[in-house]
């Protein structure tokens, strides 16, 4: 039975979920040490935000399959290293949601009004109406700097509360930041005009220290700035000096560069900095939510099915991986015909997606091409998570084409393989909505299913070849199932394709290649799944 680790704490019912299918172990507060100690046993772990995953924890997890992070963002997971070793990493991109946007729409309004400094004056015995009179959110300009789940939950709200909505983001449509009311902009502009700005962005090298020194003194003075996104969004040092100086009004922040905050200056300013550690996600339906939504993807991949929300399969949304399921079945066994049938080192993959497969998106039939032609060598090595990673160390430049025009059949893929021992190319489609068929080989028109075993020779077209290999593949004992020549002119060159029921014996090959007019012979192992 595998082995899960869950080293935070999740909710009760994420760990009965896994238990379905799994020896759960709950062990938290582990230290580093501790955890690359016992790594090696388990086959999925699950995290919090508490838990950092270093390359050294992914290398020592030797029988890793799956990491799960129960939230949103995965800064404490070395993506790049759970990738490269073909381990998924899966978060909760929408189990939060609610609870992240309304805790900075919180934040605002607590900033306004000072409402922590307020309750704690009171708790002392005081009655200091004076020393907090706050503003109005009502017809303020609110500048949204991500535009995603939350940034658009975080929308709905401001427009309830009557606030003018600008919006930065870089990856959205000016059609869909009008339907949630916002107006699209540059980041100056939404700096420059805001009288709030909230972010909601994942940590990267693009955003980190987005809002800086610069950034801040384009801003308004009374601008008060929400952060429940990353830490490291916000250069820490340069909004404390703003926030001093009087160049801004105040600050409310859930999380920091280094958490736990220790001793930092942010501490200090008073009624216009709200702190609070972390909470964007703790709220009891919040931490319900992503740990189920979690907890049944860890489920699902143990039983050898697909992940909803993995971050390191690029373009394998669950929409999409539904939709192109038999298209990547068709990619993935393409792609390992083409590379026994290309022998040694391969240097180059062209990807041709034809018909209505031309106008799908293609990254995700590219990746299933490459874990095919990498699998006969690589075998359980290679994954639809680091088939791009190895496809890449190993030198092999991908070159994708598309040709909508090509309406032999309703969607069908072309590899091309360019490698040490020359060029083979490939083409398939789907019959119906998932039966494979090959439909040429070097060029040469075939219709064939693939098999598990497979012959393939290149001849001359000539009378009496093909009796001649089905006596030879009689007098080794070998059943042909199904057989098929394509040729593109009569007595010219042609291709033979053989399904047989079983492999080739050993010396088969070099005798097949003995034949008057064979030029060449080569057999494919497909996997038994095809």
């Amino acid at each position: 039975m595998p082995k899960v680790l869950v080293s935070d704490p999740i909710d009760q019912i994420g760990i009965d979920i896994l238990s379905q299918v799994a020896q759960v172990d709950v062990k938290t507060n582990l230290t580093p040490d501790d955890l690359l100690q016992i790594i090696p046993e388990y086959d999925a772990l699950m995290i919090r935000s508490g838990t950092r995953v270093t390359q050294a924890v992914v290398e020592a997890g030797k029988q890793l399959k799956i990491i799960g992070r129960a939230g949103v963002g995965v800064d404490n997971v070395d993506v790049p290293a759970a990738t490269r070793r073909g381990i998924l990493v899966v978060n909760s991109p929408e189990g939060n949601t609610v609870a992240a946007a309304e805790h900075a729409v919180a934040m605002m309004l607590s900033l306004s009004r000072y409402i922590p400094d307020a309750n704690q004056s009171m708790k002392a015995g005081q009655w200091d109406r004076k020393s907090f009179t706050g503003v109005e959110v009502y017809k303020k300009t609110l500048g949204i700097v991500g535009l995603g789940k939350i940034g658009a939950h975080v929308a709905g709200i401001a427009r309830a509360m009557n606030m003018r909505l600008l919006a930065y983001d870089p990856y959205l449509s000016t059609e869909r930041a009008e339907q949630l009311g916002c107006q699209l902009v540059e980041l100056e502009f939404l700096f420059r005009e805001s009288d709030y700005i909230t972010l909601h962005l994942p940590k990267t090298p693009e955003t980190y220290h987005l809002i800086n020194a610069d950034a801040l003194s384009k801003m308004k003075p009374t601008v008060r700035i929400i952060n429940c996104a990353r830490g490291g969004i916000i250069d820490e040092q340069a909004l404390v000096d703003a926030i001093q100086q009087g160049k801004i009004a105040g600050a409310a922040l859930d999380v920091y560069e280094t958490e736990p905050l220790g001793d930092s200056p942010l501490k200090s300013l008073g009624k216009n900095v709200i702190l609070t550690p972390h909470l964007g996600a703790s709220t009891e339906e919040a931490q319900v939510n992503v740990a189920i939504d979690v907890a049944e993807q860890i489920r699902d991949v143990l039983l050898g099915l697909p992940a909803r929300s993995a971050v390191n399969i690029p373009g394998l949304r669950p929409d999409l991986m539904e939709k192109l399921r038999p298209y990547l079945q068709l990619a993935e066994t393409l792609g390992n015909l083409v590379s026994q049938l290309a022998g040694g080192r391969i240097d180059a993959l062209e990807v041709r997606l034809q018909g209505e497969l031309a106008t799908s998106e293609s990254q995700p039939v590219v990746v299933a091409a490459l874990k095919g032609l990498l699998s006969h060598a690589l075998q359980e090595r290679v994954n639809y998570v680091n088939a791009s990673i190895e496809a890449k160390e190993r030198g092999i430049r991908v070159v994708e084409t598309r040709d909508a025009s090509a309406r032999d059949y309703t969607g069908s893929l072309h590899l091309t393989a360019h490698g040490s021992l020359g060029k083979h190319s490939v083409s398939g489609a789907l019959l119906g909505n998932s039966e494979i068929r090959i439909t040429s080989l070097d060029e040469f028109p075939i219709n064939v299913p693939p098999s598990r075993y497979m012959l393939f020779t290149m001849h001359r077209d000539m009378p009496g070849i093909i009796g001649k290999i089905g006596s030879l593949l009689g007098s080794f004992n070998v059943n042909i199932a199904s057989m098929q020549v394509g040729r593109k002119i009569v007595r010219g060159d042609a291709v033979m394709v053989l399904s047989i029921d079983d492999p080739l014996p050993d010396g088969i090959l070099t005798e097949i290649t003995k034949v008057a007019g064979i030029r060449d012979a080569y057999t494919v192992t497909l996997s038994e799944s095809i």
